[in-house]
């Protein structure tokens, strides 16, 4: 494990070595068992899945198995990371605070490993969905218009 007064920095990279998504995840400044991280997708070159990969590394850190709660922030309107992070922790509840969400969970005490699915959700190209539209296709696969 990491020392606790050291933030971990950790970073998604695409094909070329581009820093798409990164997070800071520090465990010194929260309560005790409560670990805290900022989570941040570099637009230019962030493709759907790379908030997602980064939202399960965080989780499968160390640091964050053995703690207790999570307190994440994430960019307003990054729906993608979000619905990863309530995926990935128990009693999720989240408030906007001006450009940034906030997500206080509690850390399951058992987490799953990183890409496991939940019932009823289903994979569409590189995302996992539950039953909703993502981009042009709905959660079924079928094109828009197939009956």
């Amino acid at each position: 494990m990491t020392n606790p007064e050291t933030p971990r920095h950790v970073e998604i990279k695409d094909a070329d070595d581009h820093v798409v998504a990164e997070a800071e995840v520090t465990t010194a400044r929260g309560p005790e068992g409560t670990v805290r991280t900022s989570l941040h997708a570099k637009s230019e070159h962030a493709r759907r899945g790379d908030r997602t990969t980064l939202v399960d590394a965080v989780m499968d850190l160390p640091e964050v198995q053995a703690s207790e709660r999570v307190e994440a922030s994430v960019p307003y309107g990054d729906g993608e990371s979000l619905e990863r992070l309530r995926q990935r922790t128990d009693d999720p509840r989240t408030r906007v605070a001006g450009a940034t969400t906030l997500l206080d969970a509690n850390v399951p005490t058992s987490a799953r490993p990183a890409g496991q699915r939940q019932p009823g959700d289903e994979l569409v190209g590189d995302e996992l969905v539950g039953d909703e539209l993502v981009g042009d296709e709905p959660a079924d696969g079928r094109p828009l218009g197939d009956e």
